[in-house]
Parts: C-alpha cells; structure tokens; sequence
C-alpha cells in the first residue's frame, strides 16, 4: 500500500510530477502525445510539447496502474513484437505508432537507421536500374561495331564492282533471274594472248540462273551459236554485245526465256584463272584424255585439282569434244559449281585471309549492271550453289537443229522457241522438277 499524504494524489505521485502526456487539457479533454522518452537531456515531465492530431475515433491510451511512477524514473520497456498482449507506456505507444507511420526526427529511436537514406528497397531497383543501364549501354555498343563493320565491306565492295549498263527495262516476271557471261576479250595479263592477237570480243559464255520464290533454282546453257534476229539481220547470238551493244544482248535473251533479267554478270576473260588461284585449285573431272592446241587443255582422263589456267582452259575446249559446244556449256557449268562450292565451304569461310583473297579476285573479274549491290552477288553465289546441287536444275536450252546454216553468218543452232518459253516460265514459277533439261538430255534420257 503506498501512504496517502498531503501533496501526493491517490496513486502517490507528486502533481509536479504527472507526466504532461497525462494532463488533461479542458479545452479539447485529449491527451497530448508525450515527449521523446529517450532525450536525456530534458525530463519527459518538463519537456514542452505541441498536441498532435488523433483520429476522430482513436481513443485516448489510458495510464495503468502499475506504471504511476513518473516517467523520467520509468525503466524502458523492452520492445514488443506484433499481437503481444502486453500494454506500452504512452510514450512506448506514441513512439510506436510514429514509427508505424513513417515519422522521422526525435520520435524515433537513436538505434533506428538514418531515414535520409534509401532503404534497402530502393537500393535494390537503384541497382536493378544501374545494371539494365549498363546492359543496354553493351548492347547498343555492339550494335553500332556490327553496324560499322557490315558498312565499311559492303563500301569496300561496292567500290571494286565495275558496273556498265546492261539492263533494259522489261517489266518485272516471278522470280528473280540473272544473266552469267564469260567474255574472251583479252587484256594486259598475258593469259590467252593479247588483244592484238584477239581482238574484240566474244561472249562465249551464256547462262541464264533463275531463282523463284518457292521451288529449285536453276542454271541453263545458252548455245552461244544460237541464231537471232536483229533489226531484221540474222547473226549468232555471242556477237550481239559486240556488234549491237550489251543492252541489245539483254534484251535478245529475254526474248528467249519471255523473262525479264534482273541482273547481268560478265566474267572477265582471266577472271576465273585469278578466282581459281585464289581459291588454291578447284576438283574438275572429265573421263577422257585431252590434249588441245585451241584451248591449250591437257588433260589425263579422270579427276583432278586443277589451278587457275587449267580450269580456263578446261571451261574453253570444244575442238577435241564429241558434244563440241553443248559439250563445253556442261564443262562450264561444272567448273562454276565447282568454283561456288569450294568458295562457300568451311575452310574458306573460317579463313579470313583467303576468303578476303577470293572476294577481292572476284570482284575485280566481273562486271556488272548498274543496280547490282553486295547483297545481290551474295544472293547469286547461294542461288549458284543451290542450282548446281541435288535439288538444282541444270542444262541446256532446247533447239531443233543444231547445225543450221544461214548465209553470211555460217553455221548456227535454230532455237526451238515454243519449249524454252514453256521452261523458263517453269523454272521462274518454281513448278519445275529437279534434274537436267534441255534437248540433250531428252536424248539421253531416251537412250
């Protein structure tokens, strides 16, 4: 029992020293919220405070007995986890609900972090942020070097292409077809003679590649003895560019096929001796033994790697070949096929220096129309390859007489017009089946 006595209320606490937060103010009846307990500097009983606003319907905390003691002599209650039945002093409570509430200042314990400060939510999206900023700024780097790369060769590319204007304007057919020349015009390197000893020049090589949509690519032979019609005159088809102009054999040979050519190639004479080289030999095979003064091939029957001149030569002879120049638009097509294939395989591709080496041969070896871009060749090289694949079409194009003589022109092949419009309109649909075509193999697939 605690002594009653004068100046001491009925729970035997002085009146000087109630704690303010349990004074009562007549204006409003609300208990103000106490002081911070934990300031040492100032008793909690003489501390001046400011009352703070309660919810409409947040009753006052009331003081229990057991804690009447004044507040500067109370021990700190130890801090009370969530759904404890145990009931905080005022200054417990208040401090507890400043600290539920976000309040910074003197409210808070000194134990409590620095709220100044991101917690350690914000650290995490800060760094999460930091680290997708740095992903980005990678990968946007390494965009801009493909970019720069891929810009630089295809200017590099661009640049060694030798382009003339071969193209005549036809309206756009399916697909997409390109004309494939071989010229024996003669220039300073000294393979095949010089132009003083061949002048002009022939373009004694003709293929028409064709790629549809949907369907087998193909690559077929123009005789280059074909007859044409010209403003009326006949001449053999390989001396059209010659005599008439490139554009005028373009259009001769859309005439043909009935498609339009979207892109012209034209392999300089010893462009295929310095791609051969480049490439260190391509595999050639023919099963009889040669020896020709006309193309300068000698050649053992069989297979065998043959460097740049060979392959020239090879390409060229017609003279010792029972199929004369049906003969060598095979041997032409074998040689390009061969040419494609060693050039796209992995032993080039994974040498940058000998694939640098080929690419530069090439592109210095041909000549090409106006509208012709990087992209282009590459999409002609992997036409080129498909066509001389197992899914390919190759061959020849149908004629009805191959030795037909006209006067003033000599001896040359009449073209069987009705067959070669009916396959080219096949082959740029992608309906035609794969294999050989052409006059030739009709005959000897009915042998």
């Amino acid at each position: 029992m605690v002594k009653q006595s004068g100046g001491f209320d009925a729970q035997g606490t002085p009146p000087s020293f109630i704690p303010s937060g349990a004074r009562k103010r007549p204006d409003t009846g609300r208990v103000p919220v106490p002081s911070n307990p934990f300031n040492s500097q100032i008793p909690p009983a003489f501390s001046p405070t400011k009352p703070r606003k309660r919810a409409a319907n947040r009753q006052p905390v009331k003081q229990p007995a057991s804690l009447a003691a004044p507040a500067s002599l109370q021990p700190r209650a130890p801090r009370q986890s969530t759904g404890s039945s145990r009931v905080a002093s005022p200054a417990r409570s208040s401090s507890s609900r400043n600290a539920r509430r976000g309040y910074g200042g003197s409210a808070m314990p000194p134990q409590r972090p620095n709220h100044s400060q991101p917690s350690d939510f914000n650290d995490v999206v800060a760094k999460s942020h930091k680290k997708h900023h740095w992903i980005l700024a990678t990968l946007l780097v390494i965009i801009l070097v493909i970019v720069l790369a891929l810009f630089g060769c295809w200017n590099w590319a661009n640049s060694q292409l030798d382009k003339t204007d071969w193209l005549t304007g036809k309206a756009d057919t399916e697909g997409t077809s390109w004309l494939v020349l071989g010229s024996d015009e003669r220039d300073g390197s000294g393979i095949g003679g010089s132009a003083e000893d061949t002048p002009g020049f022939r373009t004694d090589t003709m293929l028409v590649l064709t790629k549809p949509k949907h369907g087998s690519s193909s690559l077929i032979s123009i005789p280059r003895d074909s007859l044409v019609k010209v403003d009326g005159n006949s001449m053999k088809l390989n001396a059209v560019a010659e005599t008439q102009s490139k554009k005028t054999l373009t259009g001769e040979v859309e005439d043909i096929t009935g498609q339009k050519i979207d892109h012209v190639a034209e392999i300089k004479f010893n462009g295929l001796t310095k791609v051969v080289d480049a490439l260190g030999g391509v595999r050639l095979c023919y099963d009889s033994t040669v020896n020709d003064d006309y193309s300068g091939l000698n050649w053992q029957a069989g297979c065998h790697v043959a460097d740049g001149g060979t392959a020239l030569a090879f390409s060229r002879m017609r003279y010792s070949d029972p199929k004369g120049d049906f003969g060598r638009a095979e041997r032409q097509r074998e040689v390009i096929g061969a040419i494609m294939s060693k050039a796209s395989s992995s032993d080039t591709m994974k040498n940058p220096a000998k694939a640098q080496k080929v690419a530069k041969a090439a592109l210095s070896s041909i000549e090409v129309d106006k509208q012709t871009n990087p992209l282009t060749l590459v999409s002609m090289a992997t036409s080129f390859k498909a066509a001389t694949g197992k899914q390919g079409i190759s061959g020849s194009l149908y004629w009805t007489d191959p030795d037909h003589y006209v006067d003033g022109v000599g001896s040359t092949v009449l073209l069987d017009d009705t067959k070669n419009l009916e396959l080219f309109s096949q082959l740029a649909s992608g309906t035609h089946k794969p294999g050989t075509v052409g006059t030739l193999a009709e005959a000897v697939a009915q042998n």
